[in-house]
C-alpha cells in the first residue's frame, strides 16, 4: 500500500522501523483527533506526540488529509478489534445481547464522553473531505459487515422469517447504535443507546421461531 495507507498495494514497502514510526503517528494522531477533533489539531501537535520530526510525517504522509484517513482505518480496526468476540457471536439473540452490554459497558468506562469514534470523524469530514468521507463509510460498510454475518447465520438456519432481509435488519441495527451513541454523548448517559439496541434486539427476538 502506498504511504498514506490508501494507495496501491504494490507501492513502497516500509522496514520494520519504518512500520513502526508510521503506526506510532497514526496512534498519536488518532488519539489526539478523538479528544479534540479533525479541525483543531494539527500537524505540529501530532509530530510532537509522536515524538517524530515534521519530515518525518510528510515522509509517511502527503498532507493532513493523507494522515486523517489512515486515522479512519485505524479507528475501524480498533473497534472491529475491540469487538471481534462479540461480533462473531452474533448469530444467536444472547450473542446479540452480550455484544449490546459489552458496548454499553463501554461507554459507561468512558463516562459517555467521545461518542463513536468513526462516527465521530464522518460528522466532521463528510461535508469537507469526500476522500475521508468515503474512508468512514468503507469502515462503516466492514462494521455493518460483521454484523450482517450473524444475522445472515440465523436466517440461514431458518431462525428467521424467509421474508426478511439480513442485509436491511443489519443496517438497521448498526444505525440504532450510531444514532444512540450520539445522544449518549450529548446527555452524558446511557439510556438512549440502550433504550436503541434494545428496542432492536427486541424486535430480532420477537422474530426468532417465526422462521420456517
Amino acid at each position: 500500500m502506498g504511504k498514506d495507507g490508501t494507495g496501491p498495494a504494490d507501492g513502497p514497502r516500509l522496514t520494520r522501523r519504518g512500520r513502526e514510526t508510521r503506526e506510532r503517528i497514526v496512534a498519536a494522531a488518532a488519539e489526539l483527533i478523538f479528544e479534540q477533533g479533525v479541525t483543531e489539531t494539527t500537524l505540529e501537535e501530532i509530530r510532537a506526540a509522536a515524538g517524530v520530526s515534521g519530515s518525518q510525517v510528510y515522509h509517511y504522509f502527503d498532507d493532513k488529509s493523507a494522515l486523517v484517513r489512515a486515522v479512519i482505518d485505524y479507528q475501524t480496526d480498533a473497534i472491529l478489534d475491540a469487538q471481534g468476540d462479540h461480533l462473531d457471536s452474533l448469530d444467536t439473540v444472547p450473542g446479540l445481547r452480550a455484544w449490546r452490554d459489552f458496548i454499553v459497558d463501554h461507554q459507561r468506562r468512558l463516562e459517555c464522553r467521545g461518542g463513536c469514534p468513526l462516527g465521530a470523524l464522518g460528522a466532521e469530514v463528510a461535508e469537507i473531505d469526500d476522500a475521508a468521507r468515503m474512508a468512514v463509510a468503507r469502515g462503516m460498510r466492514r462494521w455493518e459487515g460483521r454484523i450482517r454475518a450473524g444475522i445472515s447465520a440465523m436466517h440461514t438456519r431458518g431462525d428467521l422469517p424467509a421474508d426478511i432481509d439480513p442485509d436491511e435488519l443489519a443496517l438497521a441495527l448498526l444505525a440504532a447504535l450510531q444514532g444512540g451513541l450520539l445522544l449518549t454523548q450529548i446527555q452524558r448517559e446511557t439510556k438512549p443507546l440502550e433504550v436503541a439496541l434494545d428496542m432492536m434486539l427486541d424486535r430480532v427476538e420477537s422474530l426468532v421461531g417465526q422462521g420456517v
